[in-house]
Formats: C-alpha cells, sequence, structure tokens
C-alpha cells in the first residue's frame, strides 16, 4: 500500500508496478487544474516507456523534447494515463 500525503490530505493506493519496467510506482500530485486527484506514476529514468515517448508525440516542434511517463488514475480504476514529461536529449 503506498500512503501519499499532501496538504493534510492522507490518500492510501494500491502498490502498483510499472508494466513496461517492472519498478513500483509513486504517488503524484498534479496541479487542480488537470481534474485529477492524487495518480501513480513510474518515476523511473531509464523505463523504456519514457525514453521512447519522444518519438511518439506528433505535430511538436523539432527542438521540444516532450514525452510521456506512464501512469495509472486510481480515481478511475487505475486505468493508464500519459503524463507528459521532458525526456533526456
Amino acid at each position: 500500500m503506498v500512503i501519499h500525503e499532501y496538504a493534510g490530505i492522507i490518500t492510501e493506493l494500491e502498490d502498483r508496478n510499472c508494466p513496461h519496467c517492472g519498478k513500483l510506482m509513486g504517488p503524484w500530485l498534479p496541479p487542480g487544474e488537470s481534474g485529477w486527484g492524487v495518480i501513480l506514476v513510474c518515476e523511473n529514468n531509464n523505463c523504456k516507456y519514457y525514453l521512447g515517448s519522444e518519438d511518439d508525440i506528433a505535430h511538436k516542434r523539432e527542438d521540444s523534447h516532450l514525452g510521456c511517463r506512464y501512469a495509472l488514475d486510481p480515481a478511475n480504476g487505475y486505468k493508464p494515463v500519459n503524463v507528459l514529461a521532458v525526456c533526456p536529449h
């Protein structure tokens, strides 16, 4: 069980491993305007999902290094979501 505390609010989440690298995913609270509560994000900088994601985003500037991290939304039955991230270049 992952326990996340932010601003006095405690959230308990199931332990989940990234299906792409096997690492334990960590809790993250996105900005309020995202509409999400606490989500689980793969924070492994060597995850092949993250490393390969820079080439998967269409219609971005050539000098952009945006990619995605694998994430799960507990409020939506732990369905996968993409979280934009800056990829190494």
